[in-house]
């Protein structure tokens, strides 16, 4: 903990650059493995940092990895910068106000999330040349979290396997230390094939895979009575074979998002949504073929970490917003209903409160009892090694995730408040454990008592292929 207030001090010489490099992503958004400016841009500022820089890691074209120091533990800091498809949106207005009609939008906040973990992993590099401490810190640049799940290859690919732990954060309304929730999940496309024919004249000769499509969904929305009710499933149509309704469907795809609190879980429900495809393709005469396109693992939680970034957030304190801050917060509440705002409060177990525009708490440990949580790549580095998250509040209390309203709050200066805050805990977390090995051992500990029963099993098969885009700039 003494060593706090140095790299602090760090992080506040440092954070006019990395909120600049933020915003530069915010005027970029490039979704998953399209990322090709954003991760130059990240590759470039840990050059200017001193970082030794290593682009295109894991095979993937837009993943990036700076490292500093020498010798000790290695501690990495994960970051990512991927946006979303058809959120574009005006900064700073609470209004919807499309820059590019159909556009791409950062509504999960990762250029701050990336900003603000290489922030945090320079100011651990300076510290650590300033310090002569052994150890070495690791910024890992990230592409594809939405739904392209490139953590997942990463660690396929051993690029985490000399690490001993890593820490990163999450953009949010509000503060604290991430209690280790989250849904493992696998991405499914499955391809009917039938047989063409005349709709009128010759019906009895066709086989349709539309049909098969469709009898599918409603097999797997039976299932929903029997299957645990925290785990979660979606489905979309990506190909409906034509539309010429006068022509049976000789092809059609669905993709399906399958979601299940733990591994185990995941996998079985996997199988058993497979046997209903399979059953759907009998009932039709047609043959279903599955693909699996990415998937994620549940988190792993660490005690002794998740206690050590509490110990340093709270010594820290909340975010300090000004009254500027607040008023523009309550500009986009005025966007929400009183369900957003609710959800905001319900998802870390916080009582509402009247006019609180900007998070003024930091929630407590184990906050939230995980009904109201997605899935993340992180879950998948969790499993092979110890991990911790923080939340930091850059955005107004009751933000919808992948929002309009939160594009539009990404450039805003309490976006780079929350973002100094998330760096400078995420910093002397990392400093404190570079220090203190017994800590970095306990770490160990309990992640190894934690699969001691649960083997690995990562969700992204040996054989499948990151979806990488045809054309490098496509």
């Amino acid at each position: 903990m003494q060593n706090s207030d140095a790299v602090w001090e760090i992080v506040e010489r440092k954070r006019a650059a990395f909120f600049e490099l933020s915003d530069r992503i915010w005027d970029i958004p490039e979704t998953n493995y399209l990322e090709h400016q954003s991760a130059e841009e990240h590759a470039r500022m840990l050059e200017r940092e001193g970082f030794r820089v290593e682009r295109g890691i894991a095979g993937l074209p837009t993943a990036v990895m700076g490292e500093a120091g020498e010798g000790g533990p290695v501690i990495a800091i994960l970051g990512e910068f991927d946006a979303l498809p058809g959120l574009s949106q005006e900064a700073g207005i609470a209004e919807q106000r499309p820059l590019v009609d159909g556009g791409n939008g950062h509504g999960c906040g990762h250029n701050m999330l990336g900003a603000g973990s290489m922030l945090a992993a320079a100011a651990v590099k300076d510290f650590l040349a300033e310090s002569g401490l052994k150890g070495r810190v690791r910024y890992y640049g990230c592409p594809a979290e939405e739904g392209g799940s490139s953590k997942g290859f990463m660690v396929r690919a051993g690029v985490f396997d000399d690490v001993d732990i890593a820490i990163s954060w999450h953009p949010a309304a509000f503060a604290g230390v991430n209690n280790p929730i989250s849904l493992a999940c696998n991405e499914i496309n499955f391809h009917f094939s039938g047989r063409a024919s005349h709709a009128s004249a010759t019906p009895h000769l066709g086989r349709s895979a539309l049909d098969a499509v469709e009898l599918m969904n409603v097999g797997v929305n039976y299932m929903r009575e029997h299957m645990p009710s925290t785990a979660r499933i979606h489905y979309a149509i990506t190909d409906a074979g034509g539309g010429a309704p006068n022509v049976v469907q000789a092809r059609a795809t669905v993709r399906y998002l399958v979601r299940a609190r733990t591994l185990p879980e995941l996998l079985s429900l996997v199988a058993r949504v497979k046997k209903v495809a399979e059953g759907a393709a009998l009932m039709t005469e047609t043959t279903v073929r599955s693909e699996i396109v990415s998937g994620d693992a549940n988190l792993v939680g660490n005690t002794p970490l998740e206690e050590c970034m509490f110990a340093h957030l709270q010594r820290l304190g909340p975010p300090v917003f000004d009254d500027a801050d607040r008023e523009t917060a309550r500009k986009f509440q005025l966007t929400f209903n009183s369900e957003d705002i609710a959800a905001s409060y319900g998802r870390f177990a916080l009582k509402p409160k009247e006019d609180e525009p900007l998070c003024e708490e930091i929630f407590p440990l184990n906050a939230g009892d995980g009904t109201l949580v997605g899935s993340t790549d992180v879950g998948t580095v969790s499993w092979v090694v110890p991990t911790v998250q923080m939340r930091g509040a850059t955005y107004a209390v009751g933000t919808p995730g992948h929002s309009w309203q939160l594009v539009a709050q990404g450039k805003l200066p309490a976006a780079h408040k929350g973002t100094e805050h998330a760096a400078k805990v995420m910093a002397s977390t990392a400093a404190d454990l570079i220090g203190n090995p017994a800590l970095v051992e306990a770490a160990k500990a309990d992640h190894r008592a934690r699969l001691e029963r649960t083997p690995f099993v990562n969700p992204i098969p040996d054989d499948v292929k990151p979806p990488l885009p045809e054309k490098a700039d496509a």
